[in-house]
């Protein structure tokens, strides 16, 4: 008789890898994307250069 932790292993190792992967990289790319529209909205907000925008994008890279 078949415990259901290995019945839940098993389910897990049928997921294939690009789904874990392409999973994390929709997860990044958010982080990314809302950091970069933030920054450009915070240099329109206080009538700046880009610099909010290459830092906020900077920083969201860094944070994904």
């Amino acid at each position: 008789m078949s415990k259901p932790n290995d019945q839940n292993n098993k389910q897990r190792q049928s997921v294939p890898n690009y789904m874990k992967y392409s999973g994390m990289a929709i997860q990044m790319g958010v982080i990314i994307l809302l950091g970069v529209y933030a920054g450009k909205w915070l240099d329109e907000y206080f009538q700046t250069a880009p610099y909010l925008t290459v830092a906020l994008a900077l920083f969201s890279i860094f944070a994904a």
